[in-house]
């Protein structure tokens, strides 16, 4: 799997794992499946949908997606988790 850095603009950084629960959101939301869409289309804001989701699952309240939340990340990057054990 896949994890998110994200990087807020008021300094603070959280990983959060792509997880089983937040693919099948994504799918739901975009109406494709998960790995295809980032194969075929590369839109950023889906990468920013999924740090939304990722936070929004994590509990913490966030603004509806959209610019205002948008504007609270300073930056999100993907990277590889660490390997199962």
């Amino acid at each position: 799997m896949a994890k998110l850095i994200i990087k807020r603009a008021s300094g603070e950084t959280s990983e959060h794992e792509i997880t089983p629960i937040i693919e099948y959101a994504f799918e739901q939301h975009y109406k494709k499946g998960f790995h295809r869409y980032f194969r075929e289309e590369e839109f950023q804001s889906a990468v920013y949908w999924l740090a939304w989701e990722c936070i929004r699952r994590s509990g913490e309240t966030v603004k509806p997606f959209g610019e205002q939340f948008i504007e609270t990340l300073a930056s999100v990057e993907v990277a590889e988790s660490a390997p199962l054990a």
